[in-house]
């Protein structure tokens, strides 16, 4: 194997990981989830409401 087919096989290998990545970002089962972890930077630190 030369240097040229093991950059390819790292490249293609890195794209398949960064879809797979956006993949489960934009998940229909990650959304309630991520949108509880949104509203946290909103809320008061001493009791846990919205400011």
């Amino acid at each position: 194997m030369d240097i040229n087919a093991l950059r390819i096989a790292v490249t293609v290998l890195s794209l398949l990981v960064f879809l797979a990545i956006v993949a489960w970002a934009y998940s229909s089962r990650n959304k309630a989830r991520f949108d509880e972890l949104a509203g946290m930077a909103l809320q008061d630190e001493a009791d846990g409401r919205p400011q």
